[in-house]
């Protein structure tokens, strides 16, 4: 697989951030969420998944982005 740098809220470029992938998918780096009363909110976890946070504005810049 393959990573596209969609962009990023952090001034150096670290996380968080949002990829577009050679498969038609989005990778998302951020932090771990470690929170036990968020970590109860979630369904259907499957083995080897994990939640990350991300801020939204990251979200909503790049979905301007792409499909603008």
């Amino acid at each position: 697989m393959r990573l596209r740098f969609l962009g990023s809220t952090s001034e150096a470029g670290a996380c968080p951030s949002l990829y577009e992938t050679d498969r038609g998918t989005i990778v998302v780096q951020g932090l771990h969420v470690t929170d036990a009363e968020a970590l109860a909110d979630l369904r259907d976890v499957l083995d080897g998944e994990t939640i990350i946070e991300v801020p939204r504005e990251l979200l909503v810049d790049i979905a301007r982005k792409v499909l603008l």
